[in-house]
């Protein structure tokens, strides 16, 4: 199957929360996959409750954090409970501390190390 994003995704565990259009209807979900573009989140069996709630036009708001970051998105796929977004917008929420910028700038660094190594090894 061929992969057609244009940023390569990394394999993530997140928690997060998605809030669906004005009336602020929210889940809990799991993010799977992210990148700079955008995410694929698991929603627990509920995914059908929430696939009646959504019309093309309204976006999501995914907040994780972990990351302490949030994302406006929109919905491209549905599989399951399984659900694709691409970003429209980030809303980041401000670090409380110089420590917490350093740590997400350490670990976009380590992903773009692993990738290299992950391309040096062929794994890709």
């Amino acid at each position: 199957m061929q992969d057609r994003r244009e940023n390569a995704r990394d394999k993530v565990i997140y928690g997060g929360v998605a809030e669906i259009g004005e009336n602020g209807t929210s889940r809990e979900c799991i993010v799977r996959n992210i990148s700079d573009k955008g995410a694929s989140v698991e929603f627990s069996n509920t995914a059908d409750v929430l696939r009646e709630q959504i019309s093309p036009k309204e976006q999501i708001s995914l907040r994780i954090a972990r990351k302490g970051r949030s994302f406006l998105a929109k919905v491209v796929w549905w599989r399951d409970n399984f659900v694709g977004l691409a970003f429209s917008g980030e809303t980041p929420a401000a670090p409380v501390s110089d420590l917490e910028e350093r740590l997400r700038k350490s670990e976009i660094k380590k992903r773009q190390l692993q990738r290299r190594i992950n391309e040096l090894l062929g794994e890709r």
